[in-house]
């Protein structure tokens, strides 16, 4: 498959900076905007999207979930415990002896069910924040990216 090259940039416009750390500083502080907006139902902004994914595509086995959330295993394994703790998600066994498989629980859908109203005002509030049309280029220029990085080949270590 022949995938465009992205255009090549004059010497004025060449980035300035890690990207790496740009993008974090910027996840950071939308991440605090949307955790200071969620905690009003208790919950993180991890916590929420973790939740909206098992309703989402639940029952789930783990592994499954973790591809679809771009997540390690072990981080979601990390993650998961406290929805577990607090009865809003259950791991139970899966189709074979081996497999397990994470389900939302009427609880579960009910806490997610109270966020969403405050996940809506977080999304709403950076939206009037940033601007509409900075934020649906900033979604089109993410997609966009992440389409391009999930066809490179990882470098080998030798």
């Amino acid at each position: 498959m022949n995938r465009p090259k992205p255009p090549r940039a004059a010497p004025d416009d060449l980035p300035r900076g890690c990207t790496n750390l740009q993008l974090r500083q910027l996840t950071r502080q939308v991440t605090q905007h949307y955790d200071a907006r969620m905690s009003g139902a208790g919950l993180k902004t991890t916590q929420y999207s973790l939740l909206s994914a098992v309703s989402g595509l639940g029952p789930v086995r783990p592994v499954d979930l973790a591809a679809a959330l771009k997540m390690d295993p072990s981080t979601l394994t990390r993650n998961l415990r406290p929805l577990i703790a607090a009865g809003w998600v259950v791991l139970s066994a899966g189709g074979d002896a081996r497999s397990r498989s994470v389900s939302i629980t009427a609880a579960g859908r009910a806490k997610r069910s109270e966020a969403q109203r405050h996940w809506k005002a977080a999304q709403e509030s950076l939206n009037e924040t940033l601007g509409v049309p900075r934020v649906a280029a900033l979604h089109a220029l993410i997609q966009e990216s992440l389409a391009l990085l999930a066809t490179q080949k990882e470098p080998d270590h030798d």
